[in-house]
């Protein structure tokens, strides 16, 4: 098991307030993460999806209070919306009796309208976290191409072979179509679901052309946005926005969409294995976007992301502006003999951002030139964990 960057930000925010939520996708190791903090702390367990479970807290106040000395553990708060305005009458009473931190984890997928009851009824009470895939942080050194084959959920990342993580992938987005999303309420038909994943999987890290994808799914283009809406609520889609400037050009205001963990990109293309990932034309594509996935898990709080790209063709991949207003520029690469191109050199004059990196593949050693820092994934990453400690939301 691979214990989670995670742990010690959620233990911390604990002690300093009422209820912490960790949202993220089915199958990323919420759960397992929720024991882990079970296992140092004082709690109980609930699990919401259960029916049973959730007839224990028919009367809120009257199951909570018997568990007032303890850390209540609710996994899969979406299932019971009315809960929050129970949860918040429950943590204000601890609160007057001195008691007010630490009362209860939550648990669920990150949607809007469970968002919006957290807020509505928890504001001033709770922090938002997110949990992810697996990063190359938390894994062993020199299992990057792994993990950007396999993708990051540890079912498949830790299976036994390729075939096994294969299998696990194809039985996610499955289980994902058919059974959990018509659990939460949309009733859309899973094939049609699948259909829009595996167009956006073949137009990985473009921009996002809502029209093209209706005529390929033969819809209309209200119904790709639903679609679109619904993938990024369920973390498994990433809506990169463009980012603007005043530099008197003219920049695209297309989004970028990225199917957020690379082993289901390569899932939903039928790819299984390096090999077959490497010769497939979306090779470059996918390595983009599990860098900036890895790049924005260890990004700093508040931190505003999105790409550059003018009407000319000057390009960014990633640029990063930090809380306190430093910019940074990483361009992306994938192969031997590929190297940073002219628009990623006029795209950094256009912006003059405080630092410039090339992210690559490889062991291989690039020169910097004009400012560019060459450097792995790996350690661009550590270099930004490192340079920030995370900061409690209150």
């Amino acid at each position: 098991m691979i214990k989670r960057r995670i742990l010690r930000d959620v233990l911390d925010r604990l002690d300093h307030l009422p209820a912490v939520a960790v949202l993220g996708p089915r199958g990323v190791g919420k759960t397992t993460l929720a024991k882990e903090v079970g296992a140092v702390r004082k709690s109980v367990y609930l699990d919401l999806e259960n029916l049973r479970v959730r007839e224990k807290l028919s009367d809120p106040e009257l199951y909570l209070s018997a568990h007032a000395d303890k850390l209540v553990i609710l996994d899969g708060v979406q299932f019971v919306p009315g809960l929050f305005r129970e949860l918040r009458g429950v943590i204000d009473d601890y609160r007057r009796r001195g008691r007010g931190a630490g009362r209860f984890l939550l648990l669920g997928a990150a949607w809007w309208d469970l968002l919006g009851q957290l807020d509505e009824s928890l504001a001033g009470r709770i922090s938002y976290m997110e949990l992810g895939p697996l990063d190359v942080t938390e894994v062993e050194p020199g299992s990057t191409e792994k993990l950007w084959v396999r993708g990051g959920f540890p079912g498949s990342f830790l299976a036994e072979s390729e075939e096994a993580g294969g299998a696990w992938r194809e039985n996610f987005i499955q289980t994902c179509l058919e059974r959990y999303i018509p659990q939460m309420g949309p009733r859309i038909p899973p094939r049609n679901l699948y259909r829009f994943l595996a167009v956006l999987a073949n137009e990985q890290g473009r921009l996002f052309n809502a029209a093209r994808a209706a005529r390929a799914l033969g819809v209309d283009g209200k119904t790709v946005a639903r679609y679109l809406d619904l993938m990024v609520d369920l973390m498994l889609v990433r809506r990169l926005r463009p980012f603007h400037a005043d530099v008197g050009k003219r920049l695209v205001r297309s989004p970028k969409i990225y199917v957020r963990d690379s082993g289901l990109v390569h899932a939903l293309l039928c790819l299984s294995g390096g090999e077959a990932v490497s010769s497939h034309p979306v090779v470059a594509d996918s390595w983009k976007g599990f860098v900036v996935e890895n790049i924005l898990s260890v990004s700093q709080e508040r931190t505003q992301a999105g790409f550059y790209r003018t009407s000319a063709g000057a390009e960014i991949d990633l640029v990063l502006e930090m809380p306190g207003g430093e910019l940074w520029a990483i361009g992306i690469i994938y192969g031997r003999n590929s190297r940073l191109g002219r628009s990623f050199r006029n795209a950094c004059k256009d912006l003059n951002p405080d630092r410039r990196f090339v992210v690559y593949l490889g062991l291989e050693c690039y020169e910097m030139t004009e400012g560019v820092e060459a450097i792995r994934l790996e350690d661009l990453c550590r270099e930004l964990f490192s340079s920030h400690q995370h900061s409690i939301t209150y």
